[in-house]
């Protein structure tokens, strides 16, 4: 038998975030399998050299990518046999998932719906043309029981499937002695709160002068977030930008403790990658991360915006080195047991051969979909 041909459409690496990172993983993964031949479909293609520069304008950039993006969809997905698509909410929705899937369609290709991101229940409630959309794949993939909980609430069966770390790139190693450096990297938005991490770091110093804050991130909230620190007095705060993926690695090992304290999240990459490197995590209690990790058994968990408590699990940590100690090592073996390749492929090889096997759903888009 030949092997399943599986287009992936997702954010090449270029572009920054979880997703992008996932989809280099499966992509790095299947790579000489003897069952999977995958291939990347990105959502950005490489401008031509005198349009480039429009790239600077947002909607001009956004308008030329979707016409560079849209009329390669046809062409790469019909040599596919199944059509993994990753999808994120909102505009981002309609500008790269849902064009995929009317193309899947359009050829009769079998589509696997592939859905990341922790304000899904917004999404759902707040657009019916995702509903419809989602109703229409051949399948529904999500990364973390806790989406297929959200899911379920909309009348929408979805199976989840782990994401992947590389161990070979994520070394584990035990902090000791454990030192008080600490990091966090998620982006400088809103929706992650960092500014709730640099209120607890400013208790953790009052108690700690040695520690020290690294916030590798980018985002729209920089401006703000170094504000705040200046309005705070603290030192040794260090704004890292964004982390090239391949550098990510040696970020992690330089540091002792990871805190991060979103408001809204779902099984962020960041804290699988934090855990496999051996680091302790200290976490808001929000999305999914309460269904990868139990406090106090892998992580320390504090209610969202909720510094005080935050501040507290880090100087636990950080005067009980034995439970840092315990906390880490439960967390790798989470990392093994839950998000290595081995465990991971299996899954994916299974879900890619069924719905290869089955009738896709064929035939014209309807934009209306389903009555919701």
């Amino acid at each position: 038998m030949r092997k399943l041909r599986v287009a992936i459409v997702a954010p090449s690496i270029d572009l920054p975030g979880g997703q992008a990172v996932q989809a280099e993983r499966l992509i790095n993964a299947w790579r000489g399998d003897p069952d999977v031949d995958a291939r990347l479909i990105p959502i950005r293609w490489a401008l031509p050299r005198f349009i480039r520069a429009a790239r600077r304008v947002r909607f001009v950039r956004t308008a030329i990518a979707e016409v560079c993006y849209a009329p390669r969809l046809l062409p790469a997905l019909a040599r596919a046999d199944v059509v993994h698509i990753f999808a994120a909410p909102y505009t981002a929705f309609l500008l790269a998932p849902l064009p995929a899937l009317i193309a899947a369609r359009a050829l009769g290709r079998p589509a696997v719906l592939h859905y990341h991101n922790g304000e899904a229940p917004d999404h759902l409630q707040r657009s019916r043309l995702a509903l419809a959309a989602l109703r229409r794949a051949d399948r529904l993939v999500v990364p973390s029981q806790y989406l297929v909980d959200v899911f379920a609430r909309f009348g929408l069966d979805a199976q989840p499937v782990a994401n992947i770390i590389d161990p070979e790139r994520f070394r584990f190693r035990e902090r000791d002695p454990l030192g008080a450096r600490i990091l966090s990297t998620r982006n400088l938005h809103e929706l992650y709160n960092v500014a709730c991490t640099i209120r607890a770091f400013a208790l953790v110093k009052d108690r700690r002068p040695d520690a020290s804050l690294t916030i590798a991130g980018w985002g729209p909230n920089r401006s703000a977030l170094q504000k705040l620190v200046a309005q705070l007095k603290l030192r040794d705060v260090r704004f890292a930008g964004q982390i090239d993926h391949a550098a990510i690695t040696h970020v992690y090992a330089r540091h002792d403790i990871y805190v991060q304290s979103p408001n809204v999240d779902n099984v962020p990459n960041s804290i699988v990658e934090a855990m496999a490197s051996g680091l302790p995590v200290v976490s808001t209690s929000v999305g999914g991360v309460p269904t990868m990790l139990r406090h106090a058994e892998d992580a320390l968990l504090a209610p969202i915006d909720d510094h005080v408590m935050l501040a507290g699990h880090v100087l636990r940590l950080l005067d009980d080195p034995p439970l840092a100690r315990r906390l880490a090592l439960a967390a790798h073996e989470v990392v093994l047991r839950t998000y290595s390749w081995s465990r991971v492929r299996v899954e994916w090889l299974r879900l890619y051969s069924e719905v290869a096997a089955q009738p896709a759903r064929r035939g014209a888009w309807s934009a209306a979909g389903p009555a919701v």
